[in-house]
C-alpha cells in the first residue's frame, strides 16, 4: 500500500512538472532566447532549423507559421515603448517611419492570438495601407474608440501587437536588434 502511494504521488508531482514546464516555456515564456528592440521582441531561431521543441511549440500555438529569416522577421510587443503592458483600457499611438524591408505590416492580436473582433473589420495597418505626414513618417492610433486615418481598433484586456517585415534588408536579417521600429506611446486610458 505504501509503496503503491509513492508510486502514485511520484507520477502526480511528475505530471505537474511537465505542465509546470510546458506553461514556462511555450504558454507563457519568459522571453529568453530572444532579442529586442524597444519593445520589440524577435526570436532569432523563429522559422529555423535551429529552433527547438520549445520554441517549435510556441511557433505552434502563438503564431502558427513562421517563415525563416531571410524571408520575414516578426517582432512582437505586449509593452509600450516605456515598459507598460499594452490594455485595451487604454489608447496608444505608434509612430515611425518606413521599416528596412520590401513590405510590412502591424497587427493587434487579443489575449486568444487571435484578431481581436470589431464592428469595421480592422485588424492592422501596412506599408499600402498606412496614410503618411509629409515627411514620410506615420502615426496609428490603438483604441477601443474610433479614430480617423491609421486607426486598430482593440478591446478592453491585453493585447500584443505583431510587427513583420517581409524580405527585410540583408543587415536587418543579420542584426535584427538595431532597426529603426516604431515607437509604442500609451495617449490616455479609460
Amino acid at each position: 500500500m505504501l509503496r503503491t502511494l509513492k508510486v502514485l504521488l511520484t507520477l502526480i508531482a511528475g505530471i505537474a512538472l511537465g505542465l509546470a514546464t510546458t506553461w514556462a516555456t511555450v504558454i507563457h515564456p519568459n522571453g529568453s532566447g530572444g532579442v529586442a528592440d524597444g519593445p520589440w521582441r524577435t526570436s532569432l531561431a523563429a522559422g529555423s532549423s535551429e529552433g527547438g521543441p520549445y520554441l517549435r511549440a510556441y511557433v505552434a500555438v502563438h503564431a502558427l507559421l513562421a517563415l525563416s529569416r531571410a524571408e520575414t522577421i516578426y517582432y512582437n510587443a505586449s509593452e509600450d515603448s516605456e515598459g507598460h503592458a499594452l490594455d485595451g483600457h487604454c489608447s496608444y499611438r505608434i509612430e515611425g517611419r518606413d521599416p528596412p524591408a520590401r513590405w510590412w505590416s502591424i497587427t493587434a492580436y487579443g489575449a486568444d492570438d487571435f484578431l481581436i473582433p470589431n464592428p469595421v473589420d480592422r485588424y492592422s495597418v501596412s506599408m499600402n495601407s498606412v496614410a503618411r505626414h509629409a515627411d514620410g513618417s506615420f502615426a496609428v492610433t490603438l483604441s477601443k474608440a474610433q479614430a480617423e486615418a491609421n486607426w486598430i481598433p482593440v478591446a478592453a484586456g491585453r493585447f500584443d501587437l505583431m510587427i513583420r517585415l517581409y524580405n527585410p534588408e540583408a543587415s536587418v536579417a543579420a542584426d535584427p536588434t538595431h532597426p529603426a521600429l516604431p515607437t509604442i506611446m500609451k495617449v490616455a486610458c479609460e
